[in-house]
C-alpha cells in the first residue's frame, strides 16, 4: 500500500514540473515574437513604433472662423414694447335733436376731412332761423322810421317848435331798436348754427368704425353713445415704456433733436415702420418704475393698426468710430471677457478685453483690440493659447487665405 501511494506521489510531482515548464516557454516564446514585430516595424517604417508617430508629428490645425474687427459708428438703442394708438379718436355725436334722414358713409370707409357723414332733419331749425330774419327785417323797418322821425324832431327842436324831452324821447326810440336789431342778427347766428349742425362732417381724415345708430332714428344732443368713431391712422402714434433709470438718457437725447424710434413686430423679426419720439410723459410710473413715451409714425402703407403690439427701438446716442467685433468673438471665462486674436503665423492668442455697448449682433470693444485685428467668432471651443489655426470668413465653404499668406503654419 506504501508503495502505491509513494508512485502516484511522484507522478503528480513530475506532471506539476512539467505544467509550469511548458507555462514558461510559452512565455518565453511570446516576448521574442513582439520585440521581433517592434524590430521589423522600425525598420520598414524608419521611427520608433507606433507611439512615437504622435510625439513627432506637427499638431493638426483648428478650423475656425474669423472675422475682423474695425472701427465704425454704433447706435445705442433703447428696446421696449409698446402699443399702437390713433393718433386722434372722435366719437361722432349730434348737437341737435332730431330725426336723421341719410348716413353718408359706409362702415370701415376712409374719409377725408369734410366728407358729409350724417344728415339730420333740418326743417324745424331751418323755420327758425326764417323767424330770426323776419324779426330783424322788421325791427330794421322800424328803425327806418324812428330815424326819420328823429330827424323831423331835430330840425324842430331847433326852432323851439317842439319840447326838448320829445326830442329826447325819440332819440331814446331810435338806440332801442338799434340794439334790438343787433339781437336779431345775435338770433340769426344761432338758428343758422342749429341749421349748421343738422349737416354732420367729418373733424378729420381717417377710418370710420361700426355704425350705432341707423337713418330714421330719433338722436339728441344729450346722447353719449354717438353715431360713429372715426380714427387717423395716418399720422400713429405708439405708446411704449422704458426703464426709469434710462429717463436722463431719453431726456438728453430728445433735446438734442429729432429722436428716431423703430416699430418692428412683436416678436422683433420684422420692421414695420419708422417714427420719431413725440413727447415723454410727465411723470414715472411709481408701481412699475418705467416711464412712458409717445412716439408718431407717418404709417403711409398702413403697417401700424390700433391695438396691435410692437417691439421699439429708441435711438438714444451714437457712438462715432469705435471698435466693433461681432458678438461670437467675445469668450466669457472665470476672470472676465475675452477674445481669441489670430497672428500673423495663423496662431492664437488669447487676449482680456473690456466690452461696452451691444447690440444687432455687433459688440463694441473698449480695451483689448484694435481695429484690423483678426478675431474667431466661431470654433473657439477647440482652442487654447497658442493653437494652430485654420481661418476661414464666416459664410464661406472654404478655408480663408492665411492672415498672412507669407508665413506658412508652422509646428510649435
Amino acid at each position: 500500500m506504501q508503495s502505491t501511494r509513494r508512485f502516484w506521489g511522484r507522478a503528480l510531482a513530475s506532471l506539476l514540473h512539467s505544467r509550469w515548464t511548458l507555462a514558461a516557454a510559452v512565455a518565453v516564446v511570446a516576448l521574442c515574437g513582439y520585440f521581433g514585430w517592434r524590430h521589423f516595424y522600425s525598420a520598414d517604417t524608419g521611427t520608433a513604433g507606433p507611439g512615437a508617430a504622435n510625439s513627432s508629428k506637427a499638431p493638426a490645425t483648428i478650423p475656425v472662423t474669423i472675422a475682423q474687427a474695425k472701427k465704425a459708428d454704433f447706435p445705442v438703442y433703447l428696446n421696449g414694447l409698446g402699443a399702437v394708438e390713433p393718433y386722434q379718436t372722435v366719437l361722432i355725436r349730434s348737437r341737435v335733436d332730431g330725426q336723421v334722414t341719410k348716413i353718408a358713409f359706409k362702415q370701415g370707409q376712409m374719409v377725408k376731412q369734410g366728407d358729409l357723414l350724417v344728415q339730420i332733419d333740418p326743417r324745424p331749425y331751418q323755420a327758425a332761423l326764417d323767424q330770426a330774419v323776419a324779426k330783424k327785417a322788421q325791427d330794421e323797418a322800424n328803425l327806418k322810421n324812428a330815424q326819420l322821425t328823429l330827424q323831423r324832431y331835430a330840425g324842430l327842436a331847433k326852432e323851439d317848435s317842439i319840447a326838448l324831452m320829445t326830442f329826447n324821447a325819440q332819440q331814446a326810440t331810435v338806440d332801442e331798436l338799434v340794439a334790438q336789431i343787433k339781437g336779431d342778427q345775435a338770433a340769426i347766428d344761432n338758428a343758422q348754427t342749429q341749421v349748421d349742425y343738422t349737416t354732420i362732417r367729418a373733424p378729420l381724415t381717417g377710418k370710420m368704425g361700426f355704425r350705432l345708430v341707423d337713418a330714421g332714428n330719433i338722436v339728441h344732443a344729450a346722447d353719449t353713445t354717438g353715431i360713429v368713431t372715426i380714427v387717423q391712422l395716418q399720422p400713429i402714434s405708439v405708446v411704449f415704456t422704458a426703464p426709469e433709470e434710462d429717463v436722463p438718457q431719453i431726456n438728453k437725447a430728445l433735446a438734442a433733436g429729432v429722436t428716431p424710434v423703430i416699430a418692428l413686430s412683436s416678436d422683433g423679426s420684422s420692421t414695420l415702420s419708422q417714427g420719431h419720439l413725440a413727447v415723454v410723459n410727465d411723470a414715472i410710473d411709481p408701481t412699475s418704475g418705467a416711464i412712458s413715451m409717445k412716439a408718431t409714425f407717418e404709417n403711409k402703407d398702413n403697417a401700424l393698426w390700433p391695438g396691435l403690439s410692437v417691439s421699439t427701438r429708441l435711438l438714444v446716442e451714437t457712438l462715432e468710430q469705435v471698435t466693433v467685433v461681432p458678438d461670437g468673438a467675445v469668450e466669457r471665462g472665470p476672470s472676465g471677457l475675452y477674445a481669441f486674436v489670430v497672428g500673423a503665423d495663423n496662431k492664437v492668442e488669447t487676449r482680456v478685453i473690456t466690452v461696452g455697448q451691444e447690440g444687432d449682433g455687433q459688440s463694441v470693444v473698449l480695451t483689448g483690440l484694435t481695429a484690423d485685428e483678426t478675431v474667431v467668432t466661431a470654433g473657439q471651443y477647440r482652442l487654447v493659447q497658442g493653437s494652430p489655426v485654420q481661418p476661414s470668413a464666416a459664410g464661406s465653404a472654404t478655408p480663408a487665405a492665411s492672415v498672412a499668406p507669407s508665413a506658412p503654419v508652422k509646428a510649435p
